[in-house]
């Protein structure tokens, strides 16, 4: 089993600071998705994926199906960051199908925060092994998954999502 840091500041679940780009600090909350969130998520995925954002509907239907598995952060006007993980149906295995974070926002451990707190829910729902994607060149994202224990034996598969769509399969086993 690979041990996780504790975040600081009151755990993963509990509020943190970060610094906007102005001189007022503001509270920053990780809690579970609202119906009434889902144009500030479409917000945040369209900046944290501005090449490829999931179309609102798509939010829309992975919200009405997996809207406990989802996760943001919220400083009580906006949201920065969110995270969507779907366990397979014998509880085995989970996928984080997105975990993005707005560009302004990024370099605060605001990532590293969403997935703890992802990795710890699995790991009290029983799930045994965590899978995730990421493109080859984002290397940012490749070493958060990597600190965190995540490791891809099989190297990029490529066109994974289609024609030059090539991806970096990661698992963790829990």
């Amino acid at each position: 089993m690979t041990a996780f840091p504790e975040p600081s500041r009151g755990g993963p679940t509990g509020p943190a600071l970060f610094h906007e780009r102005g001189p007022v600090d503001r509270h920053l909350t990780m809690r579970g998705v609202t119906e009434q969130d889902l144009p500030e998520l479409v917000r945040v995925d369209r900046e944290a994926f501005p090449d490829d954002p999931y179309p609102l509907f798509v939010l829309r239907q992975l919200f009405d199906l997996h809207g406990e598995n989802l996760l943001v952060l919220d400083d009580g006007k906006r949201l920065h960051g969110y995270a969507l993980y779907v366990t397979t149906r014998d509880g085995y295995r989970s996928w984080v199908v997105s975990l993005g974070v707005t560009q302004d926002q990024r370099g605060r451990g605001l990532g590293r925060r969403l997935m703890l707190e992802v990795l710890r829910r699995q790991r009290a729902e029983g799930v045994r092994e965590v899978r995730l994607t990421v493109e080859p060149a984002n290397w940012a994202a490749i070493t958060l998954y990597r600190s965190l224990g995540f490791s891809s034996d099989d190297g990029v598969r490529k066109d994974y999502f289609g024609a030059g769509e090539d991806r970096l399969v990661m698992t963790l086993g829990l």
